[in-house]
């Protein structure tokens, strides 16, 4: 299939011309979980072909409830190659690499974040966030962060704020406390962010990843991380829904593609 074909309507929004700069960006995602997965397949539906998408988990049956690529079928799967494959049937002609790490202060420089334009972080773990915004913000690379997508219904109170300005948001008033005892963010940068906070009602989360259930064994990743799976490491696990996670995504999606459009074209 032609690729032209799959973004005619795109196009006819965008222009040739723009269309061709949104090809030509370097994106990674950090955290392909209910936020970034569904900001990665916007990207890539809008004509972003230069995706890195980074995440160390399997797919687990919690994530089914609201991450884009878990289903029944995928359990015990590498998150970042069931969703490259996806990423892939939408778009065959996409440049997609999947990294199966966990981003930390040690392995940082393998990413070589200074070779992207856009940089998006929807990590939910505290200590990895809060290091990819310090070295971020010291790229040239236009950054925006998701924070807290837990225990909220409502679409309408999500927002768009700078990081030193959002209000309400429990995890961005974690990350401020934190972040001010080590370097601060070099610069300015926009979060998606809710000011409602719900309360847990249900009760202890169980994940099992039930590998011997999986059932496709073509697609392996890293043997070190075989049994990894975020959600058992966490202090705490909060309800979630797909229809939120899924707009901070997307939101995340249209600040990357509004700051394109809005670039001129040279």
């Amino acid at each position: 299939m032609q690729e032209r074909w799959i973004f005619q309507r795109t196009e006819r929004l965008f222009g040739k011309e723009k269309m061709e700069q949104l090809a030509s960006k370097r994106v990674i995602i950090f955290g392909i979980g209910g936020v970034g997965s569904w900001c990665a397949e916007s990207l890539v539906r809008t004509g972003i072909k230069h995706l890195t998408i980074v995440d160390s988990d399997r797919i687990c049956t919690t994530n089914i409830n609201r991450q884009l690529h878990a289903t029944t079928q995928t359990v015990g799967l590498v998150k970042v190659d069931v969703l490259k494959q996806r990423l892939l049937e939408i778009n065959p002609h996409a440049e997609i690499t999947a990294i199966q790490k966990i981003y930390n202060r040690a392995n940082h420089p393998s990413f070589e974040l200074g070779t992207y334009d856009f940089i998006i972080d929807a990590i939910d773990s505290l200590g990895p966030k809060m290091e990819l915004i310090r070295k971020a913000t010291r790229t040239n690379a236009c950054f925006f962060s998701s924070m807290g997508a837990a225990l909220k219904i409502d679409p309408t109170r999500i927002k768009v704020g700078e990081f030193w300005s959002v209000n309400g948001c429990p995890l961005a008033s974690i990350i401020r406390k934190k972040i001010k005892k080590g370097d601060l963010p070099a610069k300015e940068f926009l979060c998606v962010y809710s000011d409602e906070v719900l309360e847990n009602k249900g009760g202890h989360l169980h994940c099992s990843n039930e590998m011997n259930d999986c059932p496709k064994k073509d697609i392996v990743g890293d043997p070190e991380l075989a049994d990894h799976e975020w959600t058992n490491y966490k202090a705490s696990v909060n309800g979630t829904t797909a229809h939120i996670v899924a707009i901070f995504g997307f939101t995340l999606a249209g600040l990357v593609i509004k700051a394109i459009y809005n670039e001129p074209v040279e």
